[in-house]
This record gives C-alpha cells, sequence and structure tokens, in this order.
C-alpha cells in the first residue's frame, strides 16, 4: 500500500475526497440541487457517492462507515426509502443518522462515507 496521499477534487477549503492506505475517505456530500424534496436531494447525494466512490477505485459495496446528517429528523422514512433501494443487499454499511443544523439552510441532507479501495 502507497503511503502518499491522493486527493480528489481540491478546492482551496476542502477536497471532495481522499484516499490513503485502501481507504476512501470522502467528504460531506451536499445535493447539487437544491430546490427539490428529501427523496430527490438523497438521490442526488448518493449518485455522487457513487461517482467519488468510483473515482477513488472503490464502490457502495465497500462502504465501511456512513454518517447521514438531516435537516429534519423526520424526513428519515423517506430517506431510507431511497437509501434502501441504493444500498446492495448484504452490503449495508454501519451507518449514525442524526439531526443537524447544515451549512446551507436549503440543503436537506448531508452525508459522510468511508470506503475501502476495491483489490487490485
Amino acid at each position: 500500500m502507497s503511503q502518499d496521499i491522493q486527493r480528489l477534487h481540491v478546492a482551496v477549503r476542502y477536497s471532495e475526497a481522499a484516499v490513503f492506505n485502501g481507504v476512501v475517505y470522502l467528504a460531506g456530500m451536499v445535493p447539487e440541487c437544491e430546490a427539490t424534496d428529501i427523496r430527490s436531494q438523497t438521490a442526488d447525494v448518493l449518485r455522487q457517492i457513487d461517482q467519488r466512490l468510483t473515482e477513488a477505485g472503490s464502490d457502495k459495496t465497500r462502504i465501511l462507515r456512513t454518517q447521514i446528517f438531516l435537516k429534519d429528523i423526520t424526513d428519515i422514512a423517506a430517506m431510507n426509502e431511497v437509501w434502501d433501494a441504493w444500498v446492495v443487499s448484504g452490503s449495508a454499511p454501519p451507518r449514525a443518522t442524526v439531526q443537524a443544523a447544515l451549512a446551507n439552510p436549503a440543503y436537506l441532507i448531508e452525508v459522510v462515507v468511508t470506503a475501502a479501495v476495491n483489490s487490485r
């Protein structure tokens, strides 16, 4: 395993992903389209997670841990409908879901993922 840190989609303030020692660390992924409901925002965020994991050499079956932040915890049932359709049966990762004040009032969800890189 390389001891180098690989950063993806680096901005001034943060990187969207970092890979180190076979592990992918994603930043908090937020919806790109803010003017939607919790189902649409969840689908948007999960799509972005799929993209970032693929770019880092991983996929959703390799997720080690997920943290989900909801603006309103009463959205959990609707969010879970989208999550349950997305997660691969038998590969559901450990997960925490909490209510939190998010950085942008239009965001209804933010998701942080840590995943293992695919074996090469």
